[in-house]
């Protein structure tokens, strides 16, 4: 009983050691299952799906996705966190997002010991390994490799559903004054390419470029999705519409798309690519005529 003992502590030691963040790095908790912090939305969504969200014990603002993250206590936000109420809960690892949160808070909970698993999704493609990861790291990883599969299915479904179609020259714009869009290494650009769009905007290497109203007007987009909640969006598309010679305006191809979820950097962006897919094929379908 002893020796079983043993080995069984063994190999959850061995689980641990092998778990890596999404850059490669390796994290070792001290206890498993580990107590979590999540400092990242997106982060946290995935821990969800990875089957870890009763393992959460604290998050960052705006983490909503699933419902059920909405009932986890704040302790901050991508600026700041609040160092006192990090150090009481006691996590065995803290969720960060080198890309949104703040490069001096990570350090500050570094210099705490606390270990660190850093997220990143550059592509739809990143999300069901980044999924198995954390499933190793929260030790749910049956949960884990079951949604990824799904996941990995679904993103296959849209590629062959409209990957292959006739490509539409999309503006994918993201604020108004000044114009903002993404650049072709965002996640939104990625979602473009699954639904066989183009993102006018690509060649910029920027993930979020601000960009001039010549400029568009130049690139001559067949469709604009203002996305962004209403009324902003709303407004935006009416902007649009003062600009006839544009082929988006002409085709009747400036829309609204409220789905926030589009950039959420979790599985949920899926679904909301999903609903752009069937925005920019009836959009499609309008150019045709």
């Amino acid at each position: 009983m002893y020796a079983l003992a043993v080995l069984c502590l063994s190999a959850a030691v061995i689980v641990r050691a092998a778990a890596v963040d999404d850059f490669g790095r390796s994290v070792s908790p001290a206890h498993s299952p580990p107590r979590i912090v999540s400092l990242a939305p997106g982060a946290t969504e995935m821990l969800f799906a990875a089957g870890a969200g009763r393992l959460i014990v604290a998050t960052s603002e705006y983490s909503d996705e699933p419902a059920a993250a909405k009932q986890l206590p704040r302790i901050g936000d991508s600026n700041a966190v609040d160092m006192e109420r990090l150090v009481v809960l006691r996590p065995d690892v803290v969720v960060v997002w080198p890309g949104g949160n703040n490069a001096a808070q990570i350090g500050k909970i570094e210099s705490l010991r606390i270990p660190i698993y850093r997220h990143r999704i550059d592509s739809l493609n990143d999300l069901p390994a980044s999924l198995r990861r954390l499933g190793v790291l929260s030790g749910t990883q049956t949960v884990a490799d079951a949604n990824a599969a799904r996941l990995q299915a679904r993103l296959h479904e849209l590629r062959a559903k409209y990957g292959n179609r006739k490509p539409v020259r999309v503006l994918l714009q993201v604020w108004n004054k000044p114009i903002y869009t993404v650049g072709g290494k965002h996640i939104m650009s990625d979602v473009l390419k699954v639904c066989g769009a183009e993102n006018v905007f690509g060649d910029l290497q920027d993930l979020g470029p601000a960009v001039e109203l010549e400029a568009v007007i130049a690139r001559n987009p067949e469709m604009i999705v203002a996305a962004a909640p209403r009324p902003a969006s709303a407004e935006w598309a009416q902007d649009w519409k003062k600009l006839p010679s544009l082929r988006a305006v002409k085709a009747n191809n400036v829309v609204v798309f409220e789905d926030q979820r589009l950039s959420r950097l979790g599985p949920s962006v899926v679904d909301a690519g999903e609903a752009l897919c069937k925005e920019i094929d009836a959009a499609r379908s309008r150019l045709a005529h």
